[in-house]
């Protein structure tokens, strides 16, 4: 598949056409941002890893129903996908207090929640990507109730999913980010990335932070962390 022109480039990747029109190729960088953007900074070999890693879990995703972007993988860097409208939701399940949760709400990291958590937010940078609700969505327009019911059904799908397969790989899945997109035809599909940049993953045992948190808060060994999730995931899928 031949690589065109560029279309778009964000915070970690870029997207190319090809030619077939319902066809692009995204190409995943070593640029990382923090806090809208705020913080820069670069986390080499993490466009291989998050490349690959999406990949294997979106395969694995597939194989349970859920329907995504994926194609195939072209090398280290670059995958095939759907062309896709992206739907300008942020979707996050928790299952245990961090990050901004914690902040938010005031209270310490680590709380197991009884249930998983299921946020949205409105995918807007400039806004800082407020939180909403299903009513806010409706009224913007954003999505359908079909979709919205559609887009919650899939994300915790996931989430029971990715809670098992990281389990076994001794990683607790501490909360996740998801995109969703729109096919031609409508219908809604799981697109973006699923990587360490957009899940927190904690060692099950030490809970020692293995994700792009490492990068937020200048704790070090990014590198090495994103590189052991990747290890961890490739001996188990």
């Amino acid at each position: 598949m031949e690589k065109k022109e560029m279309l778009y480039e964000g915070k970690a990747k870029k997207v190319y056409a090809t030619e077939d029109p319902q066809q692009l190729i995204v190409s995943y960088k070593d640029d990382a941002t923090a806090f809208n953007g705020l913080k820069k900074g670069t986390i080499t070999g993490k466009g291989v890893i998050n490349n690959r890693m999406s990949n294997l879990l979106m395969a694995r995703l597939e194989k349970d129903g859920i329907p995504t972007h994926l194609i195939k993988e072209l090398n280290d860097r670059e995958t095939l996908v759907k062309k896709v409208s992206i739907v300008p939701l942020e979707v996050i399940v928790r299952n245990i207090s961090a990050g901004s949760f914690a902040k938010r709400y005031g209270v310490e990291e680590g709380i197991v929640f009884d249930q998983p958590t299921f946020e949205l937010s409105y995918k807007n940078d400039d806004l800082g990507d407020p939180l909403m609700n299903d009513d806010h969505a409706l009224a913007l327009k954003l999505a359908t109730p079909e979709e919205l019911a559609l887009i919650r059904r899939y994300a915790l799908t996931v989430d029971k999913l990715m809670q098992e397969v990281w389990a076994e790989c001794g990683v607790t899945l501490v909360d996740f980010k998801l995109e969703f997109g729109r096919l031609d035809d409508g219908t809604i599909v799981l697109a973006d990335e699923i990587s360490p940049d957009t899940c927190r993953l904690w060692d099950s045992e030490t809970h020692e932070k293995l994700d792009k948190d490492r990068f937020r808060r200048d704790m070090g060994g990014v590198e090495a962390a994103y590189e052991q999730v990747m290890s961890r995931l490739t001996q188990h899928l």
